[in-house]
C-alpha cells in the first residue's frame, strides 16, 4: 500500500463515523508531517511517515476519536524528531494540538542512567500528560502498540526491553482506561519476545485445532442465533478464542496444559436493553448446562473502569465449556474502548450521560505538574490508578500494592518468607521505618535474616492488603496454637468483665451452642485461637454474644408469658367457662400468626424446613421462641405427650409471608454421567434459588442428593419436585424431615 494510499484509508475510516470532521485540517497535518520527515527512514527501512500514519490508524480504527486527537497523531513526532517547535504546531494548527503533540512528545524525550530512573519518570510524566488531556495517553498507547507491531526489526535487547516496559506500564494503563481490545495486543506481543518459546507453544497448539474450534464456534453461534431469532430478540452474536497472554496467564496461574484450561472460547451477544440482556440470559441457560459457581452480574456491579456486561459460563453440546458475555451496544463501546468511548460519545454531544463512569479520571485530571522531577515523585499525592501503588524492587521488577501500602505489604508480596523474616526495610535507598506509607516509582528493599523472631502482632494494624494480614495471620495460626488460646482467653475474659458479663453466663451447656452459633466457631478453644492470631477481636466476640444473652434473657420472659396463657386457656376450657374469649390473633412475624402472643420471635425448625402452604405447629422452645414445624413432622408428633403439651401452641401463616424461606430436598437417583448437570438445568429452568447442594454415591451405584433452596410456597416447591422428577435415573424426590 503506498503512502497516498494508506492516507486515504484513514480519511475513509474517519468518515465511517465522524463525518463532520474537519478534514482539510486532517490533510494539511499529514502534508505537514510528511515534509517534517522527509528522508527519515524507520528500521525497517521504510519512509517515517508510516509511523505517524499507522498510528492515527490506530486512534481511527481502534479509539474513534475526534479530529484534534487524529491530527496529534500524524504530528506526534516532528517536534522530538525534526525542526518543527511547539509554537510551529501551534501557529499552523491550533495551540491544543500543540500541546497534544507535545504532551506525547515528552514521555519519551529523555535518556536515563538506569531503568529504575526512567521508569519512575515515565510514571510522573504519564500523571503529567493526563492531568493535562486524557488524549495524550490514548495517542501514547497507539504509538506504543504500533511499535511493538513493528517490534521485528529491533535488536533483542531493544525487543526485551520495550515488551517488559509495555507489559509493566502500557497495558495496566489500558486496563485502567478499560481499552480491553488493545490491552489484549499489547499483552500478546510483549509476551511473543519476553517468553517466545511459552508464546509459540501455545499459538501453535491452537492453529493444530484451528479448523476443529472454528466448526465449533460457527455451530454454536448459529444455535444461539437461531433462538433467538425464534424469539425475536433484536441481536448481534460471535465468538472468539481466548487471547494468548490470557491462556499463558492461566496456564502459568494454575499450573495447567492447554487441554486443561477450562474456557478457551467466549461468545459475546450484544442487543438493545438491559432487560434484554437478562432475557438472553435465560435462553442460553435453557439451551446450554449452565455451570454452576461461574456466573457474574457486572451490570448490577460494574466493573472500577466503567465495565458491564453479564457473565456465564455453560457447557457446549460437544463436552467443550464455553463462556457467554451478553451486553448492551453501549456497554459493549465501553468494554472495547473504555475511556475512549466516552470521548466518542462526548464529540456527538451525548457526553453528560457518561460522565459518571469517569469520575476516576477526573479526579486524575485534577494532579498539577511539579516543577522538579524528584521533588514530584516524593510529593504524589494521587496515585495513577486510584486503587493501587507502583514500587519497584532494587533489580528493577515492579510489584502493584494497595494505595497506602507499607513495606509489609512489599515483603509479602515478594514471599512469605520474606515477611516472616524481615528485620527491616529501605526505600530509595534509605532506612524506614515498617509503617512508612509507599509512594508510586519508590524503590523496595526489605532487609531479612534468618535469626528473625517472625512478624509481630502490631503489623496485623500497619499493613493494607489483605494478602499480607491473611500471611501474617496464618504464620501465628501455625506457630503459636497454645500461646494464641492463651492469650485470647485472656483477652475475652478481659472484655466480658468490661461490659459486665459472668463467664458462666456464656458457658451455660444451654446457653454455649447459640453464642458459638453467633461467632460461627465450633468450641471456645477454637475462637481463643482465632483472637489469639488475629483472625477474629475479642471486642467483636462478646458484642455478639451480648445481643445474643440479651435475646435470651428476654425470651425467658416470653416463654413464661406464653405458658402463663397457654395454662389459662386450658383451664378456662376445663371448666367450660362459655364467655372467655379465646386468645386474639396478633400481627405476624416472618409471615406467622403465633395465636395469644406479640412480638414473639419465630424460627422454622430445621428438621422439616416449612414453607408458605404447609400445615403447621409451633412448639416454645428454651430462649429460642417458638420453633415453627411442619404438621407431619415426626417431632410435631411428640405434642400429644402429657408432659410436652403446656409448650405445643397453636401457628399459622399469616398474608404477609416473607419473599422465600429456605427448604430442604432430598433425590435419590440411579447414579450416571452428568447427572449433577441435569439437576443443575432443572433448578436453573424454574428459577430456583440455590443455598448449596451435597451429593453422595452409594456402593450399589445409586447417587444421593441434598439440596438446599429458597421457596415462595408449597406450590412453587411442588412445580420444582416435578421438575426434578422428570430426569432420567430420578427415583424419588422428598421433603426430608425429623
Amino acid at each position: 500500500m503506498t503512502i497516498q494510499e494508506q492516507y486515504e484509508l484513514l480519511e475513509k475510516t474517519v468518515r465511517g463515523y465522524n463525518p463532520a470532521a474537519d478534514f482539510a485540517q486532517i490533510r494539511a497535518a499529514f502534508e505537514y508531517a510528511d515534509k517534517c520527515h522527509e528522508g527519515q527512514k524507520r528500521k525497517s527501512g521504510e519512509p517515517y511517515i508510516i509511523h505517524p500514519l499507522a498510528v492515527a490508524q490506530i486512534v481511527a480504527e481502534e479509539l474513534k476519536l475526534d479530529s484534534e486527537s487524529i491530527e496529534a497523531a500524524l504530528l506526534h513526532d516532528v517536534i522530538e524528531d525534526t525542526p518543527a517547535t511547539h509554537e510551529d504546531v501551534a501557529k499552523l494548527f491550533s495551540p491544543t494540538i500543540a500541546d497534544l503533540v507535545e504532551g506525547v512528545s515528552k514521555l519519551t524525550r529523555i535518556q536515563y542512567a538506569t531503568k529504575e530512573d526512567e521508569q519512575m519518570e515515565n510514571l510522573r510524566k504519564m500523571l503529567i500528560a493526563m492531568s493535562k488531556d486524557i488524549r495524550v495517553i490514548l495517542i501514547k498507547i497507539s504509538d506504543r502498540l504500533h511499535n511493538m507491531r513493528t517490534m521485528e526489526y529491533q535488536s533483542p535487547e531493544k525487543q526485551k526491553q520495550k515488551s517488559l516496559e509495555t507489559m509493566e506500564i502500557y497495558a495496566p494503563i489500558s486496563h485502567r482506561l478499560g481499552m480491553q481490545r488493545i490491552k489484549w495486543e499489547l499483552e500478546d506481543l510483549s509476551l511473543k519476545y519476553l517468553d517466545p518459546i511459552g508464546y509459540e507453544e501455545i499459538v501453535s497448539k491452537l492453529d493444530a485445532k484451528k479448523a476443529e474450534y472454528e466448526a465449533f464456534m460457527l455451530r454454536t453461534q448459529d444455535q444461539i442465533d437461531q433462538r433467538l431469532n425464534e424469539l425475536n430478540i433484536q441481536h448481534i452474536v460471535y465468538g472468539r478464542m481466548k487471547h494468548p497472554y490470557s491462556i499463558y496467564r492461566k496456564m502459568f496461574n494454575q499450573n495447567k496444559s492447554l487441554d486443561e484450561i477450562f474456557d478457551l472460547f467466549a461468545f459475546r451477544v450484544i442487543v438493545e436493553n438491559v432487560g434484554d440482556c437478562y432475557n438472553v440470559l435465560g435462553v442460553i441457560h435453557d439451551i446450554y448446562k449452565p455451570i454452576l459457581g461461574r456466573f457474574k452480574d457486572y451490570i448490577g456491579t460494574p466493573k472500577p473502569n466503567g465495565y458491564q456486561s453479564l457473565h456465564t459460563t455453560v457447557m457446549g453440546t460437544d463436552g467443550y465449556p464455553f463462556e457467554v458475555q451478553i451486553r448492551t451496544r453501549e456497554m459493549h463501546e465501553v468494554a472495547e474502548y473504555g475511556v475512549a468511548a466516552h470521548w466518542k460519545y462526548k464529540q456527538n454531544g451525548q457526553g453528560a450521560g457518561t460522565e459518571g463512569r469517569y469520575e476516576w479520571v477526573r479526579r486524575l485530571l485534577e494532579n498539577q505538574e511539579g516543577a522538579d522531577a524528584e521533588e514530584y515523585i516524593h510529593s504524589l499525592k494521587i496515585d495513577m490508578f486510584s486503587d493501587q501503588v507502583f514500587v519497584f524492587t532494587p533489580n528493577g521488577d515492579v510489584q502493584n500494592l494497595p494505595a497506602g501500602a507499607t513495606p509489609i505489604d512489599f515483603a509479602y508480596a515478594v514471599h512469605s518468607a520474606v515477611g516472616n523474616h524481615m528485620v527491616g526495610a529501605k526505600v530509595n535507598n534509605r532506612i524506614v521505618t515498617f509503617d512508612h506509607v509507599l509512594k508510586n516509582g519508590d524503590i523496595v528493599e526489605i532487609l531479612t535474616s534468618k535469626a528473625a523472631k517472625g512478624p509481630s502482632r502490631d503489623w496485623m494494624k500497619i499493613a493494607k492488603s489483605s494478602e499480607a494480614r491473611s500471611k501474617i495471620r496464618q504464620w501465628f495460626k501455625k506457630e503459636k496454637k497454645e500461646e494464641n488460646i492463651a492469650n485470647g482467653r485472656a483477652a475475652f475474659e478481659a472484655e466480658l468483665k468490661h461490659c459486665g458479663i459472668a463467664m458462666r453466663d456464656v458457658t451455660d451447656p444451654e446457653n454455649l451452642p447459640g453464642l458459638l452459633k453467633k461467632v460461627s466457631y465450633g468450641s471456645l478453644d477454637e475462637m481463643y485461637a482465632a483472637i489469639g492470631y488475629g483472625g477474629f477481636t475479642a471486642q467483636k466476640a462478646v458484642s455478639r454474644m451480648h445481643g445474643e444473652l440479651q435475646r435470651i434473657a428476654k425470651q425467658h420472659q416470653l416463654e413464661a408469658q406464653a405458658a402463663e396463657t397457654a395454662a389459662a386457656a386450658k383451664t378456662s376450657k376445663q371448666a367450660e367457662e362459655p364467655h372467655i374469649p379465646a386468645p386474639k390473633r396478633v400481627k405476624s412475624e416472618q409471615g406467622i400468626i403465633v395465636e395469644g402472643l406479640d412480638n414473639c420471635l419465630v424460627k422454622f425448625s430445621k428438621c422439616c424446613t416449612p414453607v408458605p402452604g404447609d400445615d403447621i405447629v409451633g412448639f416454645i422452645t428454651r430462649g429460642y421462641g417458638v420453633s415453627v414445624h411442619r404438621a407431619d413432622c415426626p417431632n410435631a408428633s411428640k405434642r400429644d405427650d402429657p408432659s410436652q403439651s403446656g409448650r405445643w401452641i397453636k401457628v399459622s401463616w399469616g398474608n404477609d409471608t416473607n419473599d422465600s424461606y429456605p427448604t430442604t430436598l432430598e433425590v435419590v437417583c440411579k447414579d450416571r454421567s452428568n447427572l449433577l448437570l441435569d439437576i443443575s438445568a432443572a433448578l436453573s429452568t424454574t428459577n430456583t434459588f440455590v443455598l448449596g447442594i451435597n451429593s453422595r454415591s452409594t456402593e450399589d451405584e445409586f447417587a444421593i442428593f441434598r439440596i438446599e433452596v429458597r421457596m415462595r410456597d408449597s406450590q412453587q416447591l411442588k412445580v420444582l419436585m416435578n421438575k426434578l422428577h422428570q430426569i432420567s435415573g430420578v427415583l424419588k424426590v422428598t421433603r426430608p424431615a425429623g
